[in-house]
């Protein structure tokens, strides 16, 4: 399922060790700051390998995440708004991320524009518990599905270049 390049790029990913949830205060913090070490790692590899794709922030709690996310078609940048809660029972639920610009202009997603994740990612993320985070949900879960649905949405018009 995950060709050698995705490998090498999650394998550089840290492993979070702390299994919270935003119910579980203290513990949430350790956790949160686990997430943001493994992301900024994330950011600052796919930096040096010419890959930055998307940029994270969330709100006090680490509740709540929000941001951007670009994919790069024919030398054209296409632009979209991201986000996605994190469930009451993360790690052993995977966030919905969404698009909601998206929205209804593919069958691989839900309603609101959270992108379906369902078939390849969600047992990865079960077999993983609690080692995978948030990093591990953009480069296993958003990336390849930007990779697969961005290229086909534009072939199909239902998503143009901001400049035409």
């Amino acid at each position: 399922m995950v060709d050698e390049a995705t490998r090498r790029v999650v394998s550089e990913i840290p492993l979070l060790k702390t299994n919270a949830s935003p119910r579980d205060k203290e513990l949430w913090v350790q956790r949160l700051k686990e997430e943001y070490q493994a992301l900024i790692k994330y950011v600052e590899n796919n930096k040096k390998a010419d890959n930055d794709w998307f940029r994270l922030e969330s709100n006090k709690e680490g509740t709540r995440w929000f941001g951007k996310c670009w994919y790069i078609h024919e030398l054209l940048k296409y632009e979209f708004d991201v986000e996605f809660d994190i469930p009451v029972t993360y790690p052993a639920t995977a966030p919905e991320i969404a698009i909601p610009e998206l929205d209804g202009k593919t069958a691989k997603m839900y309603r609101g524009g959270k992108i379906c994740l369902t078939e390849h990612f969600k047992p990865l993320w079960a077999r993983n518990v609690p080692k995978f985070g948030l990093s591990h949900l953009i480069a296993l879960g958003l990336g390849p599905w930007l990779a697969v649905e961005i290229p086909d949405l534009i072939s199909k018009g239902l998503v143009k270049h901001k400049d035409n």
